[in-house]
């Protein structure tokens, strides 16, 4: 499940998240690069890897979220976060790992999945005659928190509730699960049978993340989780000590009936704060890291005492998001406008001025660059403020008296969602903004705050945002939640595309599977212009010096944290 993220600042289970995009400069003089196929990955991990046994025993760690909640259901749409991905990690494996999966899987830095002992010891796929049945051996330690066990009725009901055969459930995309036929007990509850109606690859699409047998009703899934952590339905290294909705604070300890390794930390805190506050929080020692992803930032955290720069490539693909919902961008024509009216190189050197970061343009929502799956998918070549206004032209649009392109007499207006304080994130939107205004469309700026982004952006609340979603290694999810006319957000495809995509996880081979998939992208983009990549990114984090396993991770962390036992604090820097 891809997750949102905003361009901004602090912002994989089965769908990915979305997330906004925020920013940094240079740790040195050495101008950093993206990665293309082939390169070197090494080069884009940076964490102070440290034996979790050569670490300072105890601890607190002190980190800022963008938003804290209200729906705290990583599953559905409204809590579908990297904030809110972030804060599960710790004390929710079960559901999410902070990595790219949760569940009965987590990742490799290179994105290779691997089983999580801790929930799933054995996850054999056996396909006969075109049918496919998976075995699963549950740990007979996995337990949720109520003491609920971890076995066939939890697997079962995460099949229910994310098949997406009741539409009432606000799910994100119901992913492999719609090929699943049956879930049942085989030797007994720890060991799950799963037969499918078509074989269904990558495996790592089933299961990366379990839903409690008691979150079984639409209300509860929908609503259940507003203002409710519901800690009792979690699994993980640490438990829930307080959540302060007032200070928007979450205190975090060790969790005594966790099963798993134990944690080096005795306390983890995650802060609400917006994105301008966290510069001084970091600066007088009242958290431990924070993003200096763009200039702005960088420069005010340059300097900071008791600090280290750790640089390295953001797993996040956007810039253009277009409500295909809004009266203002339901015509195709216009979102192909925007398509060509953005000269995306410009937008980066705005974004990235000063950070000593270079890439290439990127053409896929679904892969990074250096993937060796990737293909650019971007759909227009022709780009420029006339080239756009031609585009509308094409479709019956002339320049009003005020120059603004119009049809029957409506103009092209519609408002980019500008999400907190970062002045370099405002300087991103506001290129944009030119861009567009100069190919003849009325735009404005709708400023929100950083704790805003879940609920504007899961609640489709905008015309235009510059964010995007956290990117997988295997694009076989990501296309479904995408392009899926059953499953996007913009309701947007067609049926042809949609059996495309029905036939993909049954391709074992992953090449061809993903070759398969980037051709559904090249096609739905150039049919339907509902999202765009912009950008990339570097990942720089100012970190609290003497934090051991924390920086950026690639795959094996989304959230910075490759390992929530292992994170802690080199001896003599405890805090």
């Amino acid at each position: 499940m891809k997750k949102y993220m905003t361009i901004g600042g602090a912002a994989i289970a089965a769908a990915l998240m979305l997330s906004g995009c925020g920013g940094g400069t240079p740790s040195g003089p050495e101008t950093q690069k993206g990665q293309s196929s082939g390169g070197d990955i090494n080069k884009l991990i940076s964490i102070n890897a440290k034996d979790a046994k050569d670490l300072e025993q105890g601890g607190t760690l002190t980190l800022a979220l963008g938003s804290i909640g209200p729906d705290f259901n990583g599953f559905s749409n409204v809590g579908n976060s990297a904030d809110n991905t972030a804060l599960h990690a710790p004390m929710d494996q079960a559901s999410a790992d902070g990595s790219t999966f949760g569940g009965c899987w987590t990742a490799d830095f290179d994105g290779t999945a691997v089983l999580n002992k801790n929930f799933c010891e054995d996850f054999k796929s056996e396909v006969k005659d075109g049918k496919q049945t998976i075995t699963i051996k549950v740990n007979d330690k996995a337990t949720y928190n109520d003491g609920t066990p971890i076995d066939v009725k939890a697997f079962t009901n995460t099949w229910n509730m994310l098949k997406g055969a009741d539409k009432s459930i606000d799910i994100v995309s119901s992913g492999a699960y719609e090929f699943v036929d049956s879930v049942k007990a085989g030797a007994n509850d720890k060991e799950v049978i799963v037969t499918t109606k078509q074989p269904v690859f990558p495996l790592s699409d089933l299961f990366s993340g379990i839903v409690h047998p008691a979150v079984n009703t639409p209300e509860i899934f929908n609503t259940g989780f507003t203002g409710n952590l519901h800690p009792e339905w979690m699994a993980g290294p640490f438990k829930l000590e307080q959540f302060d909705s007032a200070a928007k604070t979450v205190t975090l300890v060790p969790n005594d009936k966790w099963w798993g390794a134990k944690p080096v930390l005795s306390k983890v805190v995650f802060r609400q704060m917006e994105s301008a506050a966290t510069i001084a929080a970091f600066k007088n020692g009242e958290i431990d890291a924070t993003s200096g992803r763009t200039l702005t930032r960088y420069k005010q955290l340059e300097g900071s005492k008791n600090a280290d720069v750790r640089r390295g490539q953001r797993l996040f693909a956007g810039g253009l998001n277009l409500n295909a919902l809004r009266p203002s961008l339901t015509d195709v024509a216009v979102r192909k406008a925007i398509f060509a009216a953005v000269d995306r190189a410009a937008i980066r050197n705005v974004r990235f001025n000063g950070l000593n970061w270079e890439e290439e343009s990127s053409g896929s929502m679904m892969l990074m660059p250096f993937s060796k799956y990737y293909q650019d998918n971007y759909p227009v070549k022709e780009t420029g403020a006339e080239a756009a206004k031609k585009v509308l032209a094409d479709a019956g649009y002339k320049a009003n008296d005020k120059g603004i392109m119009a049809k029957d007499g409506v103009p092209v207006a519609f408002k980019i969602t500008n999400f907190g304080d970062d002045p370099t994130a405002l300087a991103t939107t506001q290129t944009l903004q030119k861009q567009l205004q100069a190919a003849g469309m009325d735009v404005g700026i709708d400023q929100r705050g950083d704790a805003d982004f879940g609920k504007v952006v899961g609640g489709r609340d905008f015309d235009v945002t510059i964010s995007g979603y956290t990117v997988a290694p295997d694009a076989t999810a990501s296309v479904k939640q995408f392009y899926d006319s059953k499953t996007n957000e913009n309701e947007l495809g067609d049926a042809e595309l949609d059996a495309d995509i029905a036939k993909l996880a049954s391709i074992q081979d992953d090449t061809e599977r993903n070759k398969a998939a980037m051709e559904v992208e090249r096609k739905h983009m150039a049919k339907y212009f509902s999202m765009g990549t912009v950008l990339n990114g570097p990942e720089i984090q100012f970190v609290r010096t003497g934090l051991a396993n924390y920086g950026p991770s690639l795959f094996k962390s989304l959230s910075n944290v490759p390992d929530w036992t292992t994170i802690g604090w080199e001896k003599g820097a405890k805090k």
